[in-house]
């Protein structure tokens, strides 16, 4: 095989990988699109729906007390409503920066053993005294590998902590709303 058409098919390979690689982003961010699509038009339907009660409840008070009665439900209501909505909203997305994280971890990963692979063919047929350099770019690397690794790390830790965080706010929400009922 040329030198010709092993570049042809390595570009060949290359663009296969891209426009598979585009395509997966793009999936995951139509997915992600659709669900919150769908999550707002569920949100709008129901707040129309609880506006609409609150209005015919509104309508049909005859003193202070009852009024003060309705609007409270209502504050909890919408208060439950808007947890439960931040909490779909927020998982999908985590959902979608999971995917997204593990496709850009993916892409890396090839990258990195690409340049690794052609690192080894590029040794083998090096000329004498090339060794220091090929040496150096295997370290350049090895450290820009160890480097994406931290990255990752602290990425996913970080994500962690949201979560935890987002958890411990929707928990607390949800008890004060429940804690509000039972007076």
């Amino acid at each position: 095989m040329t030198t010709t058409n092993t570049t042809a098919e390595q570009l060949g390979d290359f663009s296969k990988t891209a426009v598979d690689a585009a395509m997966q982003f793009a999936k995951v961010s139509i997915d992600s699109a659709e669900r919150m699509m769908a999550l707002n038009l569920e949100a709008t339907k129901v707040s129309l729906d609880q506006t609409s009660k609150v209005a015919k409840s509104l309508a049909g008070v005859k003193d202070v007390q009852e009024m003060n009665t309705v609007s409270t439900k209502s504050a909890e209501t919408g208060l439950e409503f808007f947890t439960g909505y931040s909490k779909n909203l927020y998982e999908i997305s985590s959902a979608a920066q999971a995917n997204f994280s593990a496709l850009v971890e993916a892409r890396v990963a090839g990258f990195q053993k690409s340049v690794a692979d052609s690192l080894d063919k590029v040794a083998k047929s090096a000329p004498a005294g090339s060794d220091v350099a090929i040496a150096a770019m295997k370290q350049g690397l090895a450290a820009s590998t160890a480097a994406m690794d931290s990255i990752s790390k602290a990425s996913k830790q970080a994500t962690s902590y949201t979560e935890n965080a987002y958890k411990t706010a929707t928990e607390t929400a949800t008890k004060a709303t429940a804690s509000s009922k039972k007076r």
